[in-house]
């Protein structure tokens, strides 16, 4: 499928837009909505999560916990580790930009 855009080209491949531009290729995320995050996280609302949090410079923690709060603005889950006192609180705008990832168990 392409797509003819001034002097760029579109097309899809598996579900992602790729767009071309003399002769190169440059991958083309596809736009998803905070409403959209916000109705996947209160799907996953008080079930068992497992997170990952991307600290930035090839950094990374995961954790396993519950999602125990689903609030306009943010979520917050609580980690399964005894050690881990309280609970991480993370914006809808951190799953959509990627830092963050939750996924169900």
């Amino acid at each position: 499928m392409l797509e003819k855009k001034g002097l760029e080209r579109f097309f899809v491949f598996q579900g992602i837009i790729f767009a071309q531009k003399a002769h190169t290729y440059a991958m083309i995320k596809p736009t998803k909505k905070i409403s959209d995050v916000k109705q996947m996280v209160k799907a996953c609302a008080a079930e068992r999560v497992a997170v990952r949090v991307n600290l930035g410079r090839n950094k990374s923690v995961s954790y396993n916990g519950v999602l125990s709060g689903v609030y306009p603005a943010l979520f917050t889950v609580r980690p399964d580790d005894k050690n881990f006192l309280g609970k991480t609180a993370y914006s809808y705008s951190d799953v959509l930009c990627g830092t963050v990832k939750i996924k169900r168990i």
